[in-house]
């Protein structure tokens, strides 16, 4: 199957290119309320499952043990820029944990934000692992892997413990069998399972009915910066319509729902551009959230962006289709 063309980049008064891809919007039902392509091919969902990849740290009573608050389980379900406030929840969650820095697993590299870098360089430092975009979803594997009073060395891992924990949250969220799905390596180190969007879009419609879910979508709407960071999509859209979770991946892939409309939304752009599946996801939720009109205008704003070039001269847009 050929996926369609999900979003344009115009130039000139003409298309210049395009992103093709597929999605899947779901009730909690498992009704497809809306798709687009191949919705049953299994794709890797890297990052933005990282909400499921959090609710055994909730289940467990984990985060009640050690206090962690909306911001620190905002940021357990980030890919955050690596800016100050990112690495200050960071730490502190590590330190309520009684956990360091010297047990990440997930890698080190330059943060995403260029203020971060520039920051890090003017002092002479380098950066660590804590500037990672994905050392909150680590912490919070540590915190569970301290909390079952296991040992946490490779907690990256596929066979343990902790990893364990989560592939059972995904498959009974998704209804899925994660065992038998195809297995990656995300970036991060840890194990990434191949799932279809169908059930994706299933797990997000999903994902508030029970407390861990419920508790991080409040996170997150409390805390929007936590996930992302400045300027940074899921940041803006959140910050602007606060009744819509989203997450990006990477690869392309986008993922969310609306959780009083119990619709969830899963992308995949074929290219792996985020160009294009962020547009659709704007889109999408416009046409399917249940939205006051107020919320569906931002999301359409947000579903078409205008290119400038070096002198800041518009030269065309990128704009989601359905």
């Amino acid at each position: 199957m050929t996926n369609p063309i999900i979003a344009e980049v115009t130039r000139g008064g003409i298309v210049e290119s395009f992103h093709r891809g597929a999605y899947a919007v779901m009730d909690n039902s498992g009704r497809i309320i809306a798709s687009g392509g191949d919705i049953e091919h299994p794709i890797f969902p890297r990052s933005a499952i990282k909400a499921f990849q959090c609710l055994p740290l909730i289940a467990s009573g984990a985060a009640a043990r050690f206090g962690f608050s909306d911001e620190e389980i905002a940021l357990a379900c980030s890919s955050h820029c690596g800016e100050a406030e990112h690495v200050r929840v960071a730490l502190s969650m590590l330190g309520k944990a009684g956990n360091s820095e010297e047990q990440y697993e997930c890698g080190v590299h330059w943060p995403n934000a260029a203020s971060a870098r520039f920051e890090i360089a003017r002092h002479g430092e380098v950066p660590r692992a804590v500037h990672n975009n994905c050392s909150g979803k680590h912490a919070g594997m540590l915190a569970l892997a301290r909390h079952l009073d296991i040992d946490p060395a490779g907690y990256v891992k596929p066979n343990h413990p902790v990893q364990r924990e989560i592939a059972r949250a995904i498959g009974g969220l998704c209804e899925c069998k994660i065992d038998d799905a195809p297995c990656g390596i995300d970036g991060c180190s840890v194990p990434t399972w191949a799932i279809p969007l169908r059930n994706l879009a299933l797990g997000f419609a999903r994902l508030t009915q029970n407390e861990g879910g419920r508790r991080i979508v409040e996170a997150v709407r409390h805390h929007p910066f936590m996930v992302a960071g400045t300027g940074r999509f899921d940041t803006v859209v959140m910050g602007d319509v606060p009744e819509v979770f989203i997450k990006t991946g990477a690869e392309g892939v986008y993922c969310g729902c609306v959780p009083e409309a119990r619709i969830g939304i899963a992308i995949k752009c074929d290219d792996g551009a985020k160009r294009g599946a962020s547009s659709l996801m704007a889109l999408l939720l416009a046409q399917h959230g249940g939205l006051q009109q107020s919320a569906r205008t931002k999301l359409l704003e947000h579903s078409q962006s205008e290119l400038r070039n070096w002198n800041k001269i518009p030269v065309g847009t990128i704009r989601a289709i359905t």
